[in-house]
């Protein structure tokens, strides 16, 4: 007897191979059977009516860190048939997370992940996943060890070069994170204090995830100005590491630089044919969206959000920091020189007397406040204690297609879930579904599935999901193909998509229509690996 049938429906199989019509039986949050099968050996059955059934979702790049702390089921995201977030992104995740440093990194985290009032209680990657257990998520969780929090467990935040002793200390702590079941490592090489980080502390890092077969996940030192060069030096380092590289969010940003698209997508290419495994996720806007802070160079963050604040207040080091967010210079871009002022909206703020920012760009708060604009942002940031997030237009469109027809990558939405958030947070996986396979072609639906379900699910080794086979764990989805789309725009961004009827974690219904149902059916999942001897 299954828990639950799915009957009628066309199966996409998340392998890329074509669709085909059947039934699913579902047993103890398991795909029991596929086929032609018996709806009177079923408590429940599902009439999928000619709809796809496809595997659930994985999103391979998500802010929602602390959230899923709060809120154990984020609508936000299983509407979209998200049945699997990656957490610790960016280098810049919830753990590890020393007692002494918990202060500075929520501020550090504030304009990014939020402050919901939860209790810091957790040190190790393997404690905030037994919390996150603990508090029974409605879907599933994997976790990045992020480079920043390790290297801040072994030297803070300064703003210096890691010593060898230190450097074997981080290495020491990534070890103890993946065998605590993190997926992988994230870095950020724009954000605090991965930015401090030089090359031959991530290589030394990039030889512990090639001992233990796990990806480097980036947010890669530029994806503008020196987007090219920026590659190149990882590529070169992952040859020498032999480690899996995975491109965060790859875009091509600033006008003078999109030319440069079918060059990023070469390297790409030319790697893989070296025998090096690269791939990337995706998110299908023109616009970015991070903390407001990012647009200060590195040196202004030295020492964490305390001595960052302290510098805005500082009018020399202010001059300073507006002249370089003007030109940029070698090794960091400026993403205020990228979309100008009129390019940077505001969403979301910590104070009930900044609200009327939330938005507006920096261009237009600067005419209501009759001041500069790189005044109204740098005193934003020093009134809100960092804990501003913010919207800014720096792609163009032919080069977000070109790039979501290469078949290495996935999708991820990276969604910021506080005030008013970039559409990303609700509507991309609907909007890829809709707008750019079924409106615009540019890829197969069953190419574009493989590519949100079985692709990334090897990536972070999920050996049990991402495909619809018997035996495999019933994560599922399923959708009108004719009518899926986002509804969140930059103006209303808080708006569910059309077209998902159902969405299935381990064998339980979460979403049924227009109903949500909060329920313990999520995983946190502890990947484990066949360690390579070392040495």
């Amino acid at each position: 007897m299954y828990d639950l049938l799915i009957k009628n429906g066309r199966i996409i199989d998340g392998t890329g191979s074509p669709w085909y019509y059947g039934d699913i039986g579902i047993t103890n949050g398991k795909i029991e059977a596929i086929g032609l099968l018996n709806a009177n050996e079923a408590k429940q059955i599902i009439d999928a009516g000619q709809q796809v059934v496809s595997p659930g979702f994985i999103d391979m790049h998500t802010h929602s860190d602390l959230v899923i702390l709060d809120e154990p089921l984020i609508e936000a995201k299983v509407r979209q048939g998200i049945t699997t977030d990656l957490l610790g992104q960016d280098g810049i995740g919830a753990a590890p997370l020393p007692s002494e440093y918990i202060s500075t990194w929520q501020k550090n985290l504030a304009g990014l992940n939020g402050t919901p009032l939860i209790e810091w209680d957790w040190e190790t990657v393997g404690d905030y996943m037994r919390k996150i257990r603990h508090n029974q998520p409605s879907y599933n969780l994997a976790v990045l060890a992020p480079h920043g929090n390790i290297r801040m467990e072994v030297m803070g935040l300064a703003n210096r070069p890691a010593t060898d002793d230190e450097i074997s200390k981080m290495q020491d702590v990534l070890r103890r994170s993946l065998d605590e079941g993190a997926v992988g490592l994230s870095t950020g090489l724009i954000y605090l204090p991965c930015c401090f980080a030089e090359m031959k502390e991530l290589e030394a890092l990039c030889m512990v995830l090639a001992e233990y077969g796990a990806p480097l996940v980036i947010h890669q030192r530029s994806e503008g100005d020196e987007i090219l060069e920026s590659m190149d030096e990882l590529i070169a380092m992952m040859k020498k590491c032999g480690a899996h590289l995975h491109f965060s969010h790859l875009k091509v940003c600033g006008k003078d630089n999109w030319s440069k698209t079918e060059q990023v997508l070469q390297k790409i290419d030319e790697a893989r044919l070296d025998g090096l495994e690269v791939t990337f996720d995706q998110y299908p806007y023109i616009a970015g969206s991070t903390m407001l802070s990012a647009i200060l160079p590195p040196w202004a963050h030295d020492g964490g959000t305390d001595e960052m604040l302290n510098r805005l207040e500082d009018e020399q080091m202010r001059e300073k920091m507006m002249a370089e967010m003007e030109t940029a210079f070698a090794g960091w871009d400026s993403i205020s020189k990228w979309a100008g002022w009129d390019g940077i909206m505001i969403t979301s703020v910590a104070s009930e007397k900044k609200k009327y920012c939330v938005g507006k760009t920096i261009k237009e708060i600067a005419v209501q406040e009759g001041k500069k604009e790189a005044d109204v942002a740098l005193d934003l940031i020093l009134h809100e204690k960092n804990s501003v997030g913010m919207v800014d237009f720096v792609m163009e469109e032919a080069s977000v297609k070109r790039i979501l027809a290469h078949p290495a990558g996935t999708v991820g939405s990276d969604g910021l879930l506080g005030g008013e958030p970039h559409p990303r947070a609700y509507g991309t996986f609907p909007r890829i579904l809709g707008k750019y396979v079924r409106e615009e072609k540019v890829t197969s639906l069953e190419e574009m599935i493989r590519r949100m379900t079985s692709q990334p699910a090897r990536i972070i080794g999920l050996q049990d999901r991402g495909i619809i086979r018997e035996g495999l764990a019933a994560d599922i989805v399923i959708f009108h193909p004719d009518t899926i789309i986002d509804q969140a725009t930059y103006e209303n961004p808080r708006q569910f998509n059309m077209g998902i009827s159902a969405v299935i974690v381990n064998g339980q219904m979460v979403i049924e229509g227009e109903n949500a149902y909060r329920k313990p059916s999520g995983k946190v999942f502890t990947r484990e690996y066949a360690v390579k001897k070392r040495g």
